[in-house]
């Protein structure tokens, strides 16, 4: 029997695995009706993957939009068919690079750049994904993509194999850095190993795996799950009264006296989350999703706070 569940599971993906499988254990443990991930995790990577309960994937595209941070294994003097450790071994070198080559090179792929994304990737195309047509040997041009590299240091390095921590923009492959690293070094190099340590607001440390929920009792699982709300916390708020609580969750566009403009998390009475509204050049706020009645919380998870 599948359960209505709202809510915010911060799950650590172990690498071997995709994310939908990841995903679907979750879902069976929880015994929730619906379910979502937001931010695909390759089967080689592990770490933060923020799951969504019921009408918690309403607003999955704000966690989509956020950004990431890894934790990265590159190993230099050798390239793969797939960019990662999970791909043919196409050619080997020497690594004869020092720091001070690495960090020069790194220099040059922080801030805004241009990123090709790898046939190896769930990106479609004429709606057929990428992989599916890199796995029958066809390769397709792909328009770059804008991203931003926030911060990119070196943390160790054991001959050539590089470890290496980045916050990114969305649609950053990793994989992609790793070989343009080795091709900006003249070495070579594939990402050997992947973990997430961060999406949007939520961190490695709020994370709980697989395994771990698998000995847990319900109660105990449910306990873990945070509210709706936290997907929202860098929205600004606006609070309405009873009145124009119940036109917005109407449909219908209300007078608001916030000053904001753009997006922004709706209250009602109760202190109760409404959903997401967008003010406009008038002022008016409109709402862009809305929470099904009963409310978030209705599943009787108790709220907690980040």
């Amino acid at each position: 029997m599948r359960r209505r569940l709202d809510g915010i599971l911060v799950l650590d993906k172990p690498s071997g695995i995709t994310s939908n499988g990841a995903l679907q254990q979750a879902k069976r443990l929880f015994g929730a009706a619906k379910a979502g991930h937001t931010g695909t995790l390759d089967p080689l990577a592990s770490g933060v993957l923020p799951v969504l309960f019921g009408e918690a994937t309403k607003f999955s595209s704000f966690l989509l939009d956020a950004d990431k941070e890894y934790l990265a294994d590159v190993r230099l003097g050798s390239t793969t068919s797939t960019g990662d450790a999970e791909g043919e071994v196409l050619a080997t070198s020497e690594v004869k690079v020092d720091d001070a080559a690495i960090e020069a090179a790194l220099a040059r792929f922080r801030g805004e750049l241009e990123q090709v994304p790898p046939m190896h990737s769930a990106l479609k195309y004429g709606g057929t994904p990428l992989y599916e047509m890199a796995r029958r040997g066809i390769t397709v041009e792909r328009a770059p993509r804008q991203i931003a590299i926030r911060e990119l240091e070196v943390l160790g390095r054991s001959g050539g194999l590089l470890k290496l921590r980045l916050a990114c923009s969305k649609g950053t492959y990793v994989r992609v850095l790793a070989e343009d690293l080795g091709r900006a070094l003249g070495t070579g190099a594939h990402l050997e190993g992947l973990r997430r340590t961060v999406a949007g607001c939520f961190r490695l440390e709020q994370a709980v795996s697989l395994s771990a929920l698998a000995e847990m009792e319900s109660a105990s699982r449910d306990r873990l799950l945070l509210p709706v709300e936290s997907l929202l916390r860098a929205l600004p708020l606006v609070e309405l009264d009873i009145g124009r609580a119940g036109a917005f969750l109407n449909g219908r566009p209300v007078a608001q006296d916030h000053g904001l403009r753009g997006r922004c998390r709706v209250y009602g009475a109760g202190a109760e989350l409404l959903g997401v509204g967008e003010v406009g050049p008038h002022g008016d706020l409109r709402p862009l999703r809305l929470l099904a009645r009963p409310a978030a919380q209705a599943a009787e998870i108790p709220t907690k706070t980040l």
